[in-house]
């Protein structure tokens, strides 16, 4: 087995970047991809980035689907990327949030954005190289959480995710 190579890192929030905020989407079912999703990870793949999904997930602390049912979503989802040739390589999410109501999740996580806590985790588990690497996101939390990780950070309105990407990497 080969090492992996240090190389710089896109940092995609879920919902509202890959595919709309329909709030707390827990089953596949709910899932509305963003246009050209796929094509626009297909895009970060070919130009040499790792691809990462971070994302806040207070469904789960919430008691709107178990974090069983997340992994399985997140699964299914990277299935159907895979199956366009579009790889994300990781994910991380933060189920916790103070006011869920199950307990185990019932904290202000050091993983839950605007903390770069989930960002910095993928930084320590694969080979990132810092120069190159950005977050995308669809709120000031995950503008704020590349802010604290040292990143830049673009704020991404919706539409076509693939020409947002584009233009992110004439500009990095």
């Amino acid at each position: 087995m080969t090492a992996r190579e240090p190389r710089p890192a896109a940092f995609l929030d879920r919902d509202g970047v890959i595919n709309y905020d329909d709030g707390y989407m827990g089953t596949r079912e709910r899932i509305r991809w963003m246009p050209n999703a796929a094509k626009a990870i297909r895009r970060l793949n070919d130009a040499g980035y790792y691809v990462f999904l971070f994302s806040n997930q207070s469904g789960v602390a919430r008691g709107f689907f178990t974090e069983e049912e997340l992994l399985t979503l997140f699964a299914w989802m990277r299935a159907e990327m895979a199956a366009q040739g579009a790889v994300i390589d990781d994910v991380r999410y933060c189920p916790h949030h103070p006011a869920g109501s199950v307990a185990g999740y019932l904290e202000d996580h050091h993983w839950r954005k605007p903390s770069p806590g989930m960002i910095l985790d993928l930084m320590q588990h694969w080979p990132v190289r810092h120069d190159g690497s950005f977050v995308i996101g669809d709120r000031d939390t995950d503008i704020e959480a590349a802010s604290a990780a040292k990143l830049p950070g673009f704020l991404f309105a919706g539409g076509d995710l693939d020409a947002f990407v584009e233009d992110i990497l004439n500009k990095v």
